[in-house]
């Protein structure tokens, strides 16, 4: 939820409906990389694979593509119509899909989650995180709506924290396993006015993610931090981002599947690490230069 409302960003999935200086400055500042055919088959072909938020987006998108190379995935998401409707395309296409309705916020119900899916599948090969909770609000508008902080907390803090203390202890006893955490682009950037909500959270997983993998790294467990540039999904259309560059939901799903297969540490946009830098020298003039960004939005 957020202060303002959007297009249907169901209209933006493919790129012919971008306009053309729009798709030109989302190559620029958002390249993506599609993993070739074979090496994403190499990678996930037969191999159980569970994806959170898997009924929208770029969790649909993803499971999709993974299905297709060879995966048995399975789809996490809080509304069993939607899942079983992924599935049901999945299946027709010829991929192997697994529907495990559950409420990320509930941690019994999460942690009930985790040891199904172990009685059931022995095993996760890889764990992608990407169930997100985007809320974005002024403080002005935050005093009586706690509930703002304590959802996006349970959703993308906790809930999966919760999944991963379940999940942990089999990939570290096999030896193998791979975690991908589906972040934001925002946590390389100054703390930008009204995100207060979605950015603490975020930057809560993320480094409790990029801390335990300096634990887990010794029993072939693996971490990929993929900071996310935006994407146009449900999830955003309630913010008007129209004409702002970003991914489809295709495209982040693309980056998704590189992680999968490469495996890097993170995949960031190129030029957050230069705008990071200059972030931690000069933090100062960094929220300097956010608050007359909020100034002017004000006025």
């Amino acid at each position: 939820m957020g202060e303002n409302s959007a297009p249907n960003p169901e209209n933006r999935n493919g790129t012919t409906g971008r306009p053309l200086a729009e798709r030109v400055a989302t190559r620029l500042f958002y390249p993506t990389s599609r993993p070739r055919e074979k090496s994403l088959r190499d990678a996930v072909s037969g191999r159980v694979i569970l994806v959170t938020g898997a009924s929208h987006g770029i969790g649909k998108v993803t499971a999709k593509k993974l299905a297709a190379a060879g995966a048995i995935v399975l789809l996490v998401a809080r509304t069993r119509e939607d899942l079983d409707q992924v599935a049901a395309e999945i299946g027709a296409a010829g991929g192997t899909a697994h529907v495990y309705q559950a409420d990320i916020t509930d941690m019994e119900a999460v942690e009930q989650l985790g040891r199904t899916i172990l009685d059931e599948h022995d095993h996760v090969d890889v764990m992608i995180n990407n169930a997100g909770k985007s809320i974005r609000r002024s403080l002005a508008k935050s005093y009586d709506r706690f509930h703002d902080f304590t959802r996006t907390i349970d959703v993308n803090y906790l809930g999966p924290v919760r999944l991963l203390l379940t999940l942990l202890p089999n990939m570290r006893e096999r030896g193998r396993g791979h975690i991908v955490n589906v972040s934001t682009w925002g946590l390389r950037m100054p703390p930008a006015p009204r995100w207060s909500a979605y950015g603490a959270s975020k930057a809560a997983f993320d480094v409790w993610l990029r801390t335990v993998a300096t634990e887990i790294a010794a029993d072939g467990v693996t971490t990929t931090s993929v900071y996310m540039p935006l994407v146009h999904t449900r999830m955003s259309a309630p913010t008007d981002f129209s004409g702002v560059p970003g991914l489809t939901a295709d495209e982040a799903a693309d980056l998704i599947c590189h992680a999968v297969t490469a495996k890097p540490l993170e995949i960031s946009p190129w030029w957050t690490g230069p705008v990071q830098a200059w972030t931690d020298l000069r933090r100062g003039a960094a929220q300097r230069f956010m608050e007359r960004s909020f100034r002017t939005l004000k006025g």
